[in-house]
Formats: C-alpha cells, structure tokens, sequence
C-alpha cells in the first residue's frame, strides 16, 4: 500500500509541476524590480501538521491515541535577484519575536550542478495499472465517471482525448526560482534546523538583508489563517460527507483524495472540482484574484460553502485508505519600494517587490477511527471533530 501511494504522489507531483514561472507582470510604465521576495504561509493541522513544528513522533502517537495533532505552521521563503552577489551569497530574514525563529533566518543559496548528470542506462520499466478519476461534490458520481488512464498507455504519451475541461484559463502568477534568478536563496534549508511553532506569529516588522540585493523591509499585520477542523461521517450510501469550520481570511476551499483499490493496481483520485480540473496550482499557495476566477469556474468551491460530499462510487474504488485533503486559500499582501505611482502614466522603477500569501491545509483518512480525533459513524451517527489543533493561528 505505501509503495503504490508513493509511486502515484510521485506521478501526481510531476503532473502538477507544470506551472508558469516568470516575473511578475509589470504596468507598461514600469521596469522590472532588482529583487523580488515571496513568503508563503500555511497553517497545517491533522496530519498535515504531523512533522512539522510541534508534529514527529510524539505528535503522531498522540493522534493514534485520539488526542489529535498540535497545530503546526510552515514558512516557505524565496529570494531572486538580477544582481550577482558581492562575494559569497549571503542572505538573511530578521524576524519579528513572535515568530519564535531567533532574530533571523538564513536564506541559503544552493549550488548550481556542475557538469552533465550521467543519465540512466537500460530500458525503463513501463508503470503498471490504472488511475481512476472522480470529481465533484454529492452522493453519487456525476455522469462520464470514472475517467480510466492506464498507465503505461499514459508513459508512452498516450493521454485520453478531452481529460481535462477545458475553457479555464489559469491566472497569471509570478514566482521566485533558481532558473529566473541570477541570485537565490531560500528556506528552510539545510543551514537551520529551527522550526515554526505551533503559536508563532508574523505579525510584525520583517527586514531581508543579502550581498546581492537592496535591503526590503515591511510590516505584516496579517498573521497565520486560522486552523481547518473537518468533521465528517459516512452516510448509508457508502459516500463520505465532510463538513469544515470556516476561516474568516477564506477566499476558496478545495479537496482532494487519493486512495488505492483492489489488487489491481489501482490508483483513484477525487477532487472537489465540479469539473476535470486535477493537480496543477491547487497544491500551491492560491492568491485571492485566481481564488475568485477557480470559484467561478467550479474549480474550488466558493467561502460560503463549508460542506462536500465524496460520492460512494469513490469511496468504494479507493478502499479504506483513502487520504484526503482540504485547504483553505487566504489573503496576500503585497509590498514594493518605492510604491507604485496612483498614476499608471508615471513611470514606477521599483528597487524589490514583496508577496506574502496564505492558507490553512489539514489531511486525515476518513473511516480510520482514532485519527486525529476523526471516528465516522454508521448512517446518521454523528462524527467527531479534529481536536487538537488550536483554534486559531
């Protein structure tokens, strides 16, 4: 069972990978900025939190006895510069106290290879089995389900004709990369071992200083998203209802879930979309411009809603082991020095631009009774909730 989800969360990420990775779109009247820094922050609870801050081994025994997980928070930090770095890359994020990191974190910069990577030699053994696609919310599957890709068909490029809908543009987004960087640097990585907490804050000023960059600095007040609380029973169908708390900053919601089936080889993957949209940006940061055109599309389900349904026809091809996601997309806050012009004629020259976005993530495994405090009834019993996260950032 472990293997088969490893081999398809390793097909999954690199079908997901396909994202756009420029700089940002800049007005006509504008240069593009020296710098440019990315902070992404996300709120995990249960077993998304398992390992990160407060989570390991301890976190993980208290969520198998039924005490749940600690909530947890991960800090994903990106710096890209045109400039080459004055010596060695150096680069650090001074903090604010609360965010419980020391007073800096240190933005490392990783060796690009050098020469060729001897590539393998043999001929690759073609992936067996199938992967059975599901989505949208309600009881029953909607009509044209299960989508069945085989995967070695699939290896040989041979992708069944219309999978995905189509008509949905994805939004325009800018990221922070080695490849459109002359200078990088990031955490966590291997310089640090320090962790977030599980009451760390970003509330404050923030100051980044490196040898390859003007020095940025800003001031958040805009703090960690509240935590995700799932609940959910099984209903006599055999379908999955879910139902979550809702975090004011929510601008979207999306789930997913992956499970293994039968002795086939199997793999089966359910979306909340009401349409074929699978992978992609979903398992990223979602700023709150996509957020509104994904709600529009049927992509992710609107900040209203706070319920969703795995159809049985799902539930039943994935088997017990059916691990499934929620997130929650927040706000972001940008930055730039000096600001842009009100003015779109005057030309704006900016030395660094700053992005910090948000989310709150938490997975569980329905029907697996003491799991973060998750016990799924039969019919109409009521189920627990997640306890112990914390119930807010």
């Amino acid at each position: 069972m472990r293997h088969k989800f490893r081999r398809f969360t390793q097909i999954s990420v690199a079908a997901g990978a396909a994202m756009l990775a420029g700089v940002p779109a800049i007005p006509q009247n504008a240069s593009p900025p020296i710098a440019r820094y990315t902070m992404d922050a996300g709120t995990l609870s249960g077993m998304a939190a398992m390992g990160q801050g407060g989570g390991g081994v301890g976190a993980a025994m208290s969520m198998l006895r039924g005490g749940g997980a600690q909530q947890a928070h991960e800090l994903i930090l990106r710096l890209g510069s045109s400039r080459s770095a004055t010596g060695s890359p150096d680069a650090d994020h001074f903090m604010p106290e609360g965010a419980r990191l020391g007073t800096s974190v240190p933005l490392e910069t990783p060796r690009r290879p050098e020469g060729r990577v001897p590539s393998e030699t043999g001929p690759a053994e073609l992936p067996r089995g199938r992967l059975l696609l599901f989505w949208g919310c309600g009881e029953r599957a909607g009509a044209g389900q299960p989508v069945v890709i085989d995967f070695a068909k699939l290896a040989r490029g041979e992708v069944p004709p219309g999978l995905y809908a189509e008509g949905l543009n994805l939004p325009e987004d800018w990221r922070v990369t080695v490849e459109n960087s002359t200078t990088y640097g990031d955490w966590p990585n291997a310089q640090t071992t320090r962790r977030l907490e599980g009451n760390s804050s970003l509330l404050g000023a923030h100051r980044v200083v490196s040898n390859y960059a003007p020095e940025i600095s800003f001031n958040l007040a805009q703090d960690f998203m509240p935590a995700l609380h799932p609940q959910g029973r099984e209903l006599g169908s055999g379908a999955i209802s879910m139902s979550w708390n809702a975090p004011p900053t929510a601008t979207g919601y999306y789930a997913w879930a992956i499970g293994a089936g039968g002795g086939n080889q199997d793999m089966v993957w359910w979306t909340s979309s009401s349409t074929r949209q699978f992978g992609g940006a979903m398992s990223d940061w979602v700023s709150p411009s996509a957020a509104r055109r994904y709600v529009e599309a049927g992509t992710l389900m609107a900040p209203s809603k706070t319920e969703c349904t795995i159809p049985a026809e799902a539930r039943e091809a994935a088997g017990e082991m059916m691990m499934t996601n929620l997130y929650a997309y927040g706000p972001q806050v940008d930055f730039a020095y000096p600001p842009r012009p009100d003015d779109a004629r005057t030309p704006w020259r900016p030395e660094w631009i700053a992005r910090v976005r948000y989310r709150s993530h938490s997975m569980m495994i329905p029907g697996m009774p003491m799991m973060g405090g998750m016990d799924f009834g039969d019919g109409d019993e009521q189920a627990a909730p997640v306890h112990g996260v914390g119930e807010q950032a």
